[in-house]
């Protein structure tokens, strides 16, 4: 509260903050308010701390903007009405910005995908009364202090960082125009003014518009070094002086670019999206192509919507690696460029893997229209459609939203088929639900409210806007201790929050991380990545397995919960679920629905996993059988997948006469894309839930996935339950805990130890 969480320029879409906090101003506030409605040339807002509500301190901010600035002056006062000395670090919050710096106290921000031309800096403003701090301020008793600093929104860091240093001293104006070797104006090189920050040097950025001019105001009677950069191009270096209220106007001309054309269709010649990775062979390091939230160019890599385009690169030697997805092939190229050279790269990715009558789909994805990310929502649905996802209903955090327009934009409609939902969070569980409607003009689109209980927020989600029977209704990356287990996590087991799991139809199993479902254990001892503390992490997949054995019949599903493109981005974990339509265009959401309620879903992390017993009984179905069962099982696996073993779990226990590996039956196993084709014998001697988990253990997903985070998961795939009858009165859970208790809250890593054996 009391924030600023909005600047742009006028006539742009491309509001950059997500908050800037004077003082790093955060908790409740006393008030704000308006203070000058600008019709006389001022516009101000008005934040009050009252020193009651802050342990004796007073605060106020004021936010002032002024016809012709660009850019907000924002005055803090603070005063100390204790008896005894206040220290507080005079430093302003913000974020959230592809890269910072700070250029002669001035701090600057770029925008998180530069292309979108927004650019941020504040510095404190000298002057009667005002203060100019110098990290911590100490206040005596009574004692008080202003602050005040300007805020310049621009179309790039060096631009505001201008019109910051313009308010305090003399300026001059840096033009550049910045043409192609026939004068055609280029857009995408970036121009650096070159300073010293500690130890390292360091740029400001600044942009051209779409007729290649960069123009801004900056310090005269200094000497500037630039550079002018783009990728493929030959870097050219500048030196100059600005003088006070004169314009240096000049042209610059960049060589050609060397860059790599593709060319990548399906086997019937029609354009692809799909994925490339680019990465450095010998002295050439591989390419940062710009953020990781964006497509057309993340780090290292660049998803295209259409398998026909262009990127430029510094000449060298590269590994190119184009894919599309779980089910085609994929090429694999080693490059030379040279400088002004184009190198064409052209192939068909085959359909190997045979996925008639099954469609791919992912529940849970994000895009800027959640608050919590920044990855645009054009670059989610190309991130999608590159990774070969079909069905992936629309999920922002408390904002019911519509992807189709953007999936039509983008002409991916013969490729992407989405339906309304949301994403509904709070600081507890989340939940994921379709489908519903945007109703415009609404705060977040018609959301309703996070509650704290989660049987309300699937109550409230199963009704909301009018009941449904086909609404889908999930929790994410679910607490499973918590919600089924220890509600009030006082290390007793309670059943957690009763009847939830009537009231949602499926949990998030698996996101985003390595299976667990073999581990054997419902929790393990981890090390926290920065601290190296040993911590305790609770396998949700081992847990699942536990409640299908108590009686909680609860589908398991598979996402990848993206919020980037590389890294955590989409492509591994999905569901496969079948479809009376291969066709994306034509997927019926309806369809969708009544086949995961039904539980007729295959997770996976790269196998195609089709499992089915002798009388034709698929995932989430009963069946009757006596002494033992037949499965069907048969995993294919794209060109640069493999697995190693498969083995079936009985009511949650992997048998060891169910186990089989390359080494223990080696000619189970193939090497083409059918890496398993067999009829398992499954023997019974009581009602059981059967799953089937096929994996690559000693593989990886390094190929497709590179640098990202999933390139070190292991291959996986498993359905969700078959239930079998063996006695004829009716499935029975048989209530085993796999060797361990139901996993209550709040364990001690001693404890757990204990459990485990060490």
């Amino acid at each position: 509260p009391g924030c600023l969480y909005d600047l742009s320029l006028r006539g742009s879409d491309n509001d950059q903050l997500t908050i800037f906090g004077p003082l790093d101003q955060r908790g409740e506030v006393s008030f704000v308010r308006v203070g000058s409605d600008g019709s006389e040339g001022m516009a101000s807002v008005e934040t009050e701390i009252s020193a009651a509500n802050n342990g004796g301190v007073y605060e106020h901010h004021v936010y002032r903007l002024r016809d012709g600035w660009q850019g907000l002056e924002i005055l803090s006062t603070v005063r100390n009405e204790t008896n005894q000395a206040h220290r507080f670090k005079a430093a302003d919050a913000w974020k959230s910005f592809s890269q910072t710096g700070s250029y002669r106290g001035i701090t600057w921000g770029d925008a998180v995908d530069p292309a979108d031309r927004a650019g941020y800096a504040y510095g404190w403003m000298a002057g009667d009364g005002l203060a100019v701090p110098q990290g911590e301020v100490s206040l005596k008793p009574g004692e008080s202090i202003q602050l005040l600093r300007f805020l310049a929104v621009a179309s790039s860091p060096a631009e505001a960082v201008g019109l910051v240093l313009s308010r305090s001293e003399e300026t001059g104006r840096l033009a550049r125009k910045v043409v192609g070797p026939e004068g055609e104006p280029l857009e995408t090189p970036a121009l650096r003014i070159l300073y010293q920050e500690g130890d390292k040097e360091k740029g400001l950025p600044a942009y051209p518009d779409a007729e290649g001019l960069i123009d801004f105001r900056f310090s005269a009677g200094q000497p500037l070094a630039y550079e002018i950069r783009d990728f493929g191009r030959e870097t050219v270096k500048g030196e100059t002086t600005l003088k006070a209220g004169a314009l240096e106007d000049a042209r610059v001309r960049l060589t050609a670019a060397s860059q790599v054309q593709f060319d990548v269709r399906d086997e019937a010649g029609v354009s692809l999206p799909c994925k490339v990775q680019f990465r450095g062979l010998g002295e050439t390091p591989s390419p940062d192509l710009g953020p990781n939230n964006r497509a057309h160019g993340c780090l290292d890599q660049y998803h295209s919507e259409k398998g026909d385009f262009v990127v430029p690169l510094d000449p060298g030697s590269y590994r190119v690696i184009v894919t599309r997805g779980l089910e085609f092939s994929h090429l694999d190229q080693e490059i030379q460029l040279g400088k002004g050279e184009t190198v064409m790269v052209r192939g068909v990715l085959k359909r190997l893997v045979d996925t008639t009558g099954w469609v791919s789909a992912d529940f849970h994805n994000h895009s800027t229209p959640s608050g919590d990310n920044t990855c645009g929502t054009d670059d989610r649905m190309i991130n999608l459609a590159a990774e070969h996802l079909e069905f992936v209903p629309t999920t922002e955090h408390n904002r019911i939203y519509d992807w189709r327009p953007h999936i039509d934009a983008l002409g991916l409609t013969d490729h992407l088929q989405t339906v309304v939902g949301i994403e509904l969070t709070g600081s507890g569980a989340h939940f994921n639900a379709f489908p519903f409607e945007v109703v415009p003009f609404t705060q977040d689109g018609g959301a309703p409210v996070w509650q704290k209980d989660p049987r309300l927020n699937a109550i409230i989600l199963r009704d909301f806007q009018g009941q449904n029977p086909d609404r889908w209704v999930q929790i994410n990356h679910p607490d499973m201790t918590e919600n089924f287990i220890d509600r009030d996590e006082d290390g007793r087991v309670d059943g957690g929050y009763l009847t939830l799991g009537k009231l949602i139809d499926g949990v998030e199993t698996q996101n985003n991380r390595a299976s667990d479902i073999l581990l054997g254990a419902p929790y393990k001892i981890v090390k926290e990545p920065e601290t190296l503390a040993r911590q305790i992490r609770y396998v949700r997949e081992f847990i699942w397995l536990q409640l299908l054995n108590q009686g909680h019949r609860i589908w398991g599903v598979g996402v990848a919960d993206a919020h980037t493109v590389h890294g955590n981005g989409v492509g591994s974990w999905r569901n496969y679920l079948p479809s009376s339509t291969d066709e994306p265009k034509e997927i019926d959401w309806r369809e969708m629905v009544r086949h995961a309620k039904a539980g007729r879903m295959i997770l996976t992390s790269g196998p195609f996993l089709s499992v089915e017993t002798g009388d034709g009984t698929l995932a989430g179905g009963s069946t009757r059988a006596t002494g033992s069962i037949d499965l069907k099982v048969k995993v294919q696996c794209t060109d640069w997948i493999a697995i190693d073993r498969v083995q079936v779990l009985v009511n949650g226990v992997p048998r060891e006469d169910l186990n089989y590996t390359e080494q223990s039956h080696p000619g189970w196993f193939g090497d083409g894309v059918v890496a398993f084709d067999r009829t398992l014998s499954v023997p019974l001697s009581q009602d059981s839930h059967l799953i089937v988990v096929a994996c690559g253990e000693g593989h990886t997903l390094e190929k497709g996935y590179g640098t990202s985070d999933q390139a070190s998961l292991q291959p996986c795939a498993y359905n969700n339950p078959i239930f079998v009858d063996v006695d004829g009165g009716g499935f029975t859970p048989n209530g085993d805990t796999l060797g361990f208790p139901l996993p209550a809250k709040n364990l001690t890593i001693g404890q757990v130890e204990a459990f485990l054996g060490r």
